[in-house]
């Protein structure tokens, strides 16, 4: 049986590091209580982006010429959102102390994302691949 897969295994590394600085922020604050939470926010947000531009195979969305089409949308997406979150991590890191409205939202909307990718890479491609 073909194994399935919707994201490549860098992308699973992405998710990886975005743990563990959420780790690193909850170590930095109960043990030293110091709070990194502003540049752990920004780095993964920026992490996240740089992973979802690792996801957009660019050749597809060249295809946007001949028409939009179930196979160039989804690269597309990727990309504008892997923009938007980079320019977000960017411009909400502490040194550029930019408050928007719109970061928590890209941080809202880029972690439902990962929960969603995470949830079916490990509970319903497996359990699909089992039966």
């Amino acid at each position: 049986m073909k194994k399935t897969k919707i994201t490549s295994d860098t992308f699973i590394v992405v998710l990886a590091l975005i743990s563990i600085l959420g780790f690193i922020g909850i170590i930095s604050e109960t043990i030293f209580y110091y709070d990194l939470n502003g540049l752990i926010e920004s780095l993964w947000i920026l992490i996240l982006g740089i992973g979802l531009l690792i996801e957009t195979k660019f050749e597809r969305i060249k295809s946007i010429k001949r028409g939009l089409n179930s196979e160039n949308f989804p690269h597309l997406t990727n990309l504008l959102i892997g923009i938007v979150a980079i320019l977000a991590g960017i411009f909400s890191l502490p040194i550029f102390k930019i408050n928007s409205p719109s970061f928590p939202a890209i941080r809202g909307i880029l972690s439902l994302m990962a929960v969603i990718i995470i949830v079916i890479e490990t509970w319903v491609i497996k359990r699909h691949k089992t039966i």
